[in-house]
């Protein structure tokens, strides 16, 4: 009704990858299987973690040990049991990066968390012509109204999206479309690992946030309601 018969056999036949299954990713897969998208396909080389319960939207009591990719393949189907969902249990880097057909892609979702990845995803995904959209980082945010979509050359107080400026720039990308949030990141002095790393930390409604935004996105670009 929203959108019409037309557009939506447009959405519904449109195909879909979402690489990473964290707190930012796992929404954005949840959304893009509610808004009636039929083929979808999910990277994620991880298995759910007790940790993981406070953000990611497959992971519960039951779920943990289980491979992230099955959950949320068993999650898509309990909503759309016509999905044709390819569920691929594995990290997505140089090893692996030419045995998936991205021509075959209407729109990327890169919600990966490791920046190595993260660039050979954007890289491959602009040389092949193929719409990408990037969440940058989310952690240690706690105003979900912080979050909005930019151009990564304008972004603001997020260290993540610094890095990808500097170490996509090198590489030629000019654009790149992002959701980040430019709230001033919080961090707590006592909050390092043994090896004194700092450990991001977040809360429920921060990654949940940036990965509908994502999905909407993606989902407003295939329909061509972008403005």
């Amino acid at each position: 009704m929203l959108i019409g018969e037309k557009t939506f056999e447009k959405l519904k036949n449109s195909k879909i990858a979402i690489l990473g299954l964290g707190g930012v990713g796992s929404y954005a897969a949840e959304i893009i299987a509610r808004c009636g998208v039929e083929n979808i396909v999910i990277f994620d080389g991880d298995k759910v973690d007790v940790t993981n319960i406070n953000r990611q939207i497959l992971a519960d009591s039951e779920t943990i040990g289980r491979p992230k990719t099955e959950v949320m393949k068993d999650r898509i189907l309990k909503i759309n049991e016509n999905a044709k969902v390819e569920a691929n249990f594995t990290f997505f880097d140089s090893s692996n990066a030419n045995n998936y057909d991205f021509s075959s892609y209407n729109y990327i979702i890169d919600a990966i968390d490791t920046i190595t990845s993260k660039i050979l995803l954007i890289c491959k995904a602009k040389s092949e012509g193929v719409p990408i959209i990037s969440s940058m980082g989310v952690g240690n945010k706690i105003n979900p109204l912080e979050i909005e979509v930019a151009e990564l050359y304008a972004t603001q107080n997020c260290p993540l999206a610094r890095v990808m400026r500097r170490e996509l720039k090198k590489r030629g990308i000019e654009n790149l479309k992002v959701v980040y949030s430019k709230e001033t990141p919080k961090y707590i002095p006592s909050s390092n690992d043994k090896n004194g790393k700092r450990i991001n930390s977040s809360i429920s409604f921060v990654p949940s946030v940036a990965g509908i935004v994502l999905a909407s996105e993606v989902v407003k670009n295939i329909i061509g309601c972008e403005k």
